[in-house]
């Protein structure tokens, strides 16, 4: 009974004041303030953890360009090893700097994703911040997905491009190059794969209907290999083509899921749905009799108006103003 009477004397937590209104501009930018901070602190302690594992990163990174044969050299022990090119004395430690900042912000996601939510969440209704559980739920498994299918594209795309240059047949990449190609194929296509989101988005906010999602597929089969084409850094077909049609497979899962929706809202059901909008009405006519008006009643005389007294002087007075 003490821990009840005591949790009643505290008062409404932040996340009730911010949903009533009740929280003042300073008490919102302290809050924003103090999230902020814990969340540097979450980033800071990933990229700790990133810095330490980053060798083990790197090796999977480079693993597609040590796939190859042409990426290896002999040393001066006669044993082939897999070599990168290095333009500047900078470039390792940069690229460890990278991969940790990257590691970082994926091991310190569930902290900095967390405060943003708890920031955003009291202005939602009830049923956005269930649906918003929702979608975040699928997001992190789409990105995924889509960086394990970059990863997979990225070596056999590079296979194809290695194989079909005039260069000799041992051939070093770049270092910060081929991390930068890799990372942004990985960024890439995790990005792409948000792309059912924000159309059952538009449908469960009842932008837009599964309907009308499906008439688009003839512009989201264009837009998604025209967006593949130039987004992809893969000069080679296969990237291009691969991102494209997951794009495109995800678009038709995303219009069925839509058609689930508007079946459970009743969708289409509508009393006018199947009208033109440019159709006329059809009015029943209802023919009413017209009756003898009621007799008017003779009109009463108005009184006259009594007269107003004279106002005193204002000599040697002050009024309210003076």
């Amino acid at each position: 009974m003490a821990s009840l009477s005591l949790r009643r004397n505290k008062g409404p937590s932040k996340f009730e004041q911010a949903s009533d209104g009740s929280m003042t501009l300073i008490e919102h930018v302290r809050e924003l303030r103090n999230r902020l901070f814990i969340a540097s602190i979450a980033v800071v302690l990933g990229l700790i953890v990133g810095f330490l594992v980053s060798d083990h990163v790197f090796h999977l990174l480079s693993g597609p360009y040590c796939a190859l044969d042409s990426s290896y050299v002999l040393n001066t022990e006669g044993v082939r090893e897999c070599k990168f090119l290095t333009l500047a004395a900078t470039d390792g430690l940069i690229i460890r700097l990278k991969i940790a900042l990257w590691v970082g912000l994926i091991c310190g996601a569930p902290v900095w994703l967390y405060q943003l939510w708890a920031f955003i969440a009291p202005g939602l209704h009830r049923h956005e911040r269930k649906w918003a559980y929702v979608f975040v739920g699928i997001a992190a498994p789409l990105f995924a997905g889509g960086a394990v299918l970059a990863y997979f594209v990225v070596q056999h795309s590079l296979e194809f491009i290695m194989k079909s240059g005039v260069l000799q047949d041992s051939q070093q990449l770049e270092v910060t190059a081929y991390i930068g190609f890799v990372t942004t194929m990985i960024l890439l296509f995790g990005v792409a794969f948000e792309f059912p989101l924000v159309l059952l988005m538009l449908n469960f906010t009842g932008v837009v209907s599964a309907k009308r999602l499906l008439s688009w597929w003839r512009a989201v089969v264009f837009l998604s290999f025209a967006f593949a084409a130039i987004a992809t850094p893969d000069p080679g077909p296969f990237g291009m083509t691969l991102l494209a049609g997951c794009m495109v497979f995800l678009y038709f899962i995303a219009v069925g899921v839509a058609f689930l929706n508007d079946k459970r809202k009743g969708v289409g059901k509508e009393i006018y749905a199947g009208l033109d909008d440019d159709a006329i009405s059809t009015l029943e006519e209802e023919r009413v009799p017209v009756g003898a008006s009621d007799p008017i009643e003779t009109p009463t005389p108005v009184e006259g108006p009594t007269p107003v007294e004279r106002p005193a002087s204002l000599e040697r007075r002050f009024d309210d103003m003076t």
